[in-house]
């Protein structure tokens, strides 16, 4: 994107309204309006084009930026990062076993103490059902007493970087990749998206994606298949968002019992492993009981389950279904990746690495994501600090 195209871009999110993101935090894809969700895709859009011309975006001279991550990462970790620097704020990690938590220090005080000069706090939290969203809610509460009472001088954005009910900024990520792939948002309408079970060898994957998935796609007029075997449901109340929003674009949304039935004719395909939503609710209650023999039993019940439907693999006779064979092929990453990283799983090998540039460029724009999501929590007029950025056009490097 060269300097005219930035600067169109500029105007175009000035029309847009975002003045309810200035000061508040990034849970929810489905919670942000359509204006919202399309500045967040515009200023993502925008910072990337400043890169590419080698422009600082840096208008943090500096602050932190905390990380919290409850399960192991590497798009979303490095990431946040990306995101971060690019922005002038520094990275810390909080590691809960080297801090007074193992100790019984309190959600609210814990979360005030990384607060004194942290400008955002990124939080992944997805591995029990009910409690990665309800602790990020807990870490926002606690931090807006914290600036209500005068004991933090500015109250930290929380960024959620995966719960255990949305992955906001996979999802937004993907969708990102989606409209450069198509050419613009305005050419989505009408198109078929599959996202699709598939089977892993692994055990307890989380429904974030998915749910992240159907809860967003469902926004832009497409018409969204989910697919899976019987029981492998996800949240009804993600897919009645995913109806609610449908209805609302004038796109369509259902749920189907075949991975051919899904792939027939589609534009996008996303086949992807998670567990039952029964099977978390479970896991869940285990770990608060502290049942380890009870956690065994299930995992090895989940691992038997999830071989019974090892044909749930995006192969190339199954592509070859999609629209003149020829659908976008889209993974989180990293993909099971069948005679690879396992010995059966989620995809042929020859499948994923026809699409493995593509894969690398999809998980490239989750850096801008995640930095839009905190420039627009820190700007009550966006548009008018990034043409001050442009306008500057200070070097990135010199």
């Amino acid at each position: 994107m060269d300097k005219i195209g930035i600067e169109e871009m500029i105007r175009t999110l000035g029309r847009l309204k975002t003045k309810e993101m200035y000061l508040n935090d990034f849970f929810l894809t489905w919670d942000k309006s359509d204006d919202e969700v399309a500045a967040t895709f515009a200023v993502a859009e925008i910072l990337r084009g400043l890169r590419e011309n080698n422009l600082s975006s840096r208008v943090f001279d500096s602050g932190l930026a905390i990380s919290l991550f409850r399960d192991n990462s590497t798009r979303t970790r490095f990431s946040y990062a990306s995101a971060a620097n690019l922005l002038g704020l520094e990275v810390q990690d909080l590691d809960e076993k080297k801090s007074q938590i193992a100790h019984g220090e309190t959600v609210r005080e814990t979360a005030n103490m990384i607060s004194f000069m942290a400008d955002v706090i990124g939080i992944r939290d997805d591995m029990y059902i009910g409690k990665g969203h309800t602790y990020m809610q807990e870490v926002a509460q606690a931090v807006q007493g914290g600036y209500e009472d005068g004991v933090l001088e500015q109250r930290p954005t929380l960024v959620n970087l995966q719960c255990d009910i949305d992955h906001p900024t996979q999802s937004m990520a993907d969708m990102l990749h989606v409209i450069n792939h198509f050419g613009g948002v305005e050419n989505l309408k009408g198109k078929k998206v599959a996202m699709t079970w598939a089977y892993s060898p692994s055990y307890g994957k989380p429904l974030s994606v998915p749910q992240g998935i159907i809860g967003l796609f469902s926004r832009f007029g497409m018409d969204v298949t989910l697919a899976h075997p019987e029981g492998y449901n996800v949240m009804p109340e993600v897919e009645q968002v995913a109806q609610r929003n449908s209805e609302h674009g004038g796109g369509s949304y259902k749920r189907v019992n075949s991975m051919e039935e899904a792939f027939q004719d589609a534009d996008i395909v996303y086949p992807k492993s998670w567990a039952p939503f029964s099977v978390m609710e479970e896991r869940t209650k285990l770990v608060e009981q502290g049942d380890e023999k009870g956690l065994a039993d299930l995992e090895k019940r989940g691992l038997e389950n999830n071989k019974k439907y090892m044909d749930w693999e995006c192969t190339e006779d199954l592509m070859g279904k999609t629209r003149d064979g020829n659908a976008l092929y889209m993974h989180c990453l990293p993909a099971d990746i069948t005679g690879v990283s396992c010995e059966h799983g989620e995809v042929e090998a020859s499948v994923f690495d026809r699409y493995r540039v593509p894969l690398y460029q999809e998980a490239g724009f989750k850096p801008y994501i995640i930095a839009a999501m905190i420039f627009l929590s820190k700007f009550r007029n966006p548009a008018d600090k990034l043409q001050e950025l442009l306008v500057a056009g200070n070097r990135r490097i010199r």
